[in-house]
Parts: structure tokens; C-alpha cells; sequence
């Protein structure tokens, strides 16, 4: 596996308060997910889907991931009245009627008659979903990513090793404590700035996952995440963040310590054995994250199918391996 000695990269208004969702337990609705998957696996798509269905009963927000997979599935399986309603929920949950359009599992759903109604309907369904956001902290959140953008570059144009690492610890470093001071202030008053918060779910954890991978030297005595660390486990209960973001976040402060040679989550860094991935496995499943080998397993079924699962991409577009698996296979 390559490795990296310096691992800062370029990666890729309502004021609401976030006390008037504490009581939903966003781990019971990821565990839900985890279920509805399996099923998926097995086949058994009629049930995936009525799964689904309840599980958007039970929750205030719903994460659009979850949404565009259960949408695709009742096109693949002809249940177009599921259908339908998931495509109306998406739309609240902020799916954009250009990233419909381009999708061609749903050509189905496009056939039938009532998906005219739903995009004559596209723009008040649309406003329900930009009426939750936090828009004031949703620039407050990009400005702070395009400037942790701009300072993380001056990283990767600089040239050799000790170089990259110098600008890392004396430039970035003091920045990036900056950035981390100003997300807590903000995670404190309104809630993690993600999908929930804000509708975006890339900005606050790429700029966690650079402060995380700035250096082995600084990251092994950085206090500022470790305090920022409860925070997040709070907000993944409350829906602010997702499993994917912190496993990404997590792993990279891993990768950083270890030479890029070691993983919580399978996200970044090898998987040697059987035996280190049992370990990962309970560490997803702490974060409601699948196991290595149901997220395999979802891979196979988008390739049979044609169906896309909305798996995590990017460091991981394949199936994640285990180097020296005791049954002799690799996934």
C-alpha cells in the first residue's frame, strides 16, 4: 500500500437550536439501516423497502443517502407508490432535481404519472428542505473550509519530505487550531455543522481530517481534538454527523500516528488479518457503521444489478481487503 510521511492533502437562515432533537437516537436509525442492507443482500427487496418505510416514520431528519437508496431500490423492484414517496422525501432532504434527473434507475419512476405532479411540486418541497438550514452558519463553515483549502495547499506544492512536514507543524498547525477553536464554538451553540445543520457533509469533517493528518510529531501530542473528540460521538447520536464522516475523521489521526499503516475503520490504512478485522468491524459497528463484509457484499449487489448503494467513495472505491484472511480468501 502506498504510503505518505506527510499526510495533510487536499481532500477533496434559520438559527436553530439543536436541543429540540435530543431525544432521537441517530445510532438506532443507522442500526435500522444496517438491517434494511442485509436484507438487500439476501435478496429480500420488497422487505428492505417496507423497512425503510418504517424507519422514515420514526425520525425528524433522514439522511438523503439513505433516501436516494431506498428510491432505487423500489424503482429496481417496480414499487412505484414506495417510490414516489421517497422521491418526495429526498427532495425535503435535499435532493436536487438536476441529480434526479441524471440518474437513470429511476427512468421507471419517470413513466409513471404521478412523477409529473412531483416535479410540477419540485420547488415547495425544495423550500422545506432549504427552510432548515442554518444558512449563516453555513458560510460561516464554507469560508472556513475554502481557507483551510488554500492553507492545506501550500503543503502540497512545497517539495521534498522535510519540507512539507516543516510547513505542516509551523503554518498549518497554528491555523488549523484556529479552525478547530471556531468549530467548537460552533458545535457548542448550534449542533455539528453537517448534512443536518447546514446540508453539507463535506466541509467540517475535511477540515477535522486535515487537523487530524498534519504530522506524527504534532498529532501524537495534540490535545484539541481529543476535547473535541465527545462532542462528535454526541453529535453522531443526535444526527449532526454521520458514521462516515468520523470513521474518515478517526482514521485519518490513525494513519497520521502510524505511517499510514494501521486502521480503525477500514477506511484508510491495510487491514492485515482476520484478527485486526474483527476489531475494525466492532469499531464500525460502535459508530453504526456496517462490517467490512456487508459493505463487500453491497458491492456485489450494485454490480449485479446495476443499483447504486450510495457507498462511501473516493479512498475506497472497491471492496476493502484483508491482506491474510485465515480462510485463505480475500474479498
Amino acid at each position: 500500500m502506498k504510503k505518505f510521511s506527510v499526510s495533510i492533502l487536499l481532500i477533496g437562515c434559520l438559527l436553530v437550536s439543536t436541543k429540540s432533537h435530543a431525544q432521537e437516537n441517530y445510532l438506532k436509525y443507522h442500526s435500522k439501516v444496517i438491517e434494511c442492507e442485509q436484507l438487500i443482500v439476501k435478496g429480500k427487496y420488497s422487505s428492505a423497502i417496507n423497512l425503510f418505510d418504517s424507519l422514515f416514520k420514526q425520525f425528524d431528519f433522514l439522511f438523503l443517502r439513505d433516501l436516494k437508496v431506498a428510491t432505487e431500490l423500489s424503482a429496481f423492484e417496480k414499487d412505484y407508490k414506495s417510490g414516489m414517496k421517497f422521491t418526495k422525501l429526498g427532495i425535503k432532504a435535499g435532493w436536487t432535481l438536476e441529480s434526479i434527473d441524471k440518474n437513470n434507475n429511476l427512468r421507471s419512476l419517470r413513466e409513471q404519472p404521478e412523477w409529473a405532479r412531483i416535479m410540477s411540486a419540485y420547488d415547495s418541497l425544495h423550500n422545506i428542505y432549504l427552510s432548515r438550514l442554518n444558512l449563516q452558519i453555513k458560510e460561516q463553515v464554507h469560508e472556513m473550509f475554502k481557507k483551510d483549502q488554500k492553507k492545506a495547499l501550500g503543503a502540497f506544492i512545497r517539495i521534498g519530505q522535510k519540507a512539507k512536514r516543516r510547513y505542516s507543524e509551523k503554518k498549518f498547525a497554528p491555523h488549523s487550531e484556529h479552525q478547530l477553536e471556531e468549530l467548537g464554538h460552533i458545535i457548542d451553540e448550534f449542533g455539528y455543522p453537517g448534512e443536518r445543520l447546514i446540508g453539507n457533509n463535506l466541509w467540517g469533517s475535511v477540515i477535522l481530517s486535515h487537523h487530524n493528518s498534519i504530522s506524527e510529531n504534532y498529532n501524537s501530542k495534540d490535545t484539541i481534538y481529543d476535547h473535541l473528540r465527545p462532542k462528535l460521538l454526541n453529535a453522531l447520536k443526535q444526527g449532526e454527523i454521520s458514521p462516515y464522516e468520523l470513521a474518515q475523521i478517526e482514521d485519518w489521526r490513525i494513519a497520521a500516528l502510524n505511517d499510514h499503516e494501521l486502521t480503525s475503520y477500514g477506511f484508510l490504512g491495510a487491514i492485515p488479518d482476520d484478527i485486526v478485522l474483527e476489531t475494525i468491524n466492532k469499531n464500525r459497528a460502535n459508530i453504526g457503521l456496517r462490517s467490512i463484509d456487508l459493505r463487500n457484499e453491497l458491492i456485489d449487489v450494485e454490480n449485479e444489478t446495476g443499483m447504486n448503494l450510495h457507498l462511501p467513495k473516493g479512498w475506497q472505491d472497491n471492496k476493502i481487503t484483508v491482506a491474510n484472511r485465515i480462510d485463505g480468501h480475500e474479498q
